[in-house]
């Protein structure tokens, strides 16, 4: 099942695009836990179902075949049908069909843990949108920790420094980092700039505090994210668009290129046209 409906028919275009080699016999024989060789009846193929019906993906071995589609806006369904038992070594009287359930469920099991997907972008937004938005937690509230703030940026670098402290860190840690960080001195960033800040972060799971204790220390989403954010932000926004900008002066690169290339052929097609300005 999927908790957000409506990204599901995505989620399942990205795992037919992911997974179009299980139809192949290497694939086959381990979904079905059964060896294929050259003399194994059968096309070993994916085929993939778009036009007039539910996008669905099917795998064939000898004569069993497994359905997977998006069922209904909500689940990913998973059918395997056995329309011949004798392909499993098991005869076709109904004391059977308990193996042969057995059978179905294991291959059904096999797939879902073979499909695998370069990167989840439509799972990982919820997270993203959490942080990036304003939380609410047993009564209390906070604003969001909204990626590329500098005031946020700031915070991720200081986070960064105390992953690895083996008793966390105080108040008095993070505001001597932060102010440091904005280029002023510590008396100039108050006690309770400090404590909203704490708040802020500890509402929206990136740090916890240390029971009977005035100590912080950083969750484990805390610091992926913290990590995620500061390398993104200088290490591919920053630079990336120093060099794709017109009118900066920057090192050639192949991104850059590109974006130049595409631009003059965009204005000598619509010069073709007689689109232009």
């Amino acid at each position: 099942m999927l908790d957000r409906p409506e990204h599901g028919r995505l989620f399942f275009e990205q795992v037919i695009r992911e997974n179009l080699d299980l139809g192949r016999p290497d694939q086959v024989q381990l979904i079905f836990a059964r060896r294929v060789n050259r003399t194994t009846p059968g096309r070993f193929r994916t085929r993939v179902l778009t036009q007039g019906v539910t996008p669905s993906l099917h795998l064939d071995y000898k004569h069993t075949r497994i359905k997977q589609y998006h069922k209904e806006g909500r689940a990913l369904r998973t059918e395997t049908t056995i329309n011949n038992t004798y392909d499993f070594n098991i005869g076709r009287r109904l004391v059977n069909l308990p193996a042969l359930r057995q059978i179905g469920f294991a291959a059904n099991r096999r797939l879902i843990n073979l499909q695998r997907l370069s990167h989840d972008c439509m799972l990982a937004e919820a997270t993203f949108q959490a942080i990036d938005r304003p939380v609410s937690c047993n009564g209390q509230r906070a604003s969001g920790l909204r990626f590329a703030d500098p005031n946020v940026h700031h915070l991720w670098h200081a986070l960064l420094l105390f992953r690895l402290l083996p008793d966390g860190f105080r108040s008095a840690d993070l505001r001597h980092h932060l102010a440091d960080l904005r280029g002023c001195l510590d008396h100039a960033l108050g006690p309770g700039a400090v404590t909203y800040q704490l708040r802020r972060l500890r509402l929206h799971g990136v740090i916890e505090r240390r029971p009977h204790t005035n100590r912080y220390q950083v969750t484990d989403l805390g610091w992926r994210v913290a990590l995620f954010f500061t390398r993104t932000y200088n290490r591919l926004l920053r630079p990336g668009l120093a060099a794709v900008l017109p009118g900066h002066l920057a090192t050639i690169i192949p991104l850059r290129a590109a974006l130049d290339s595409l631009d003059r052929r965009l204005h000598a097609c619509l010069a073709q046209h007689n689109l232009a300005a």
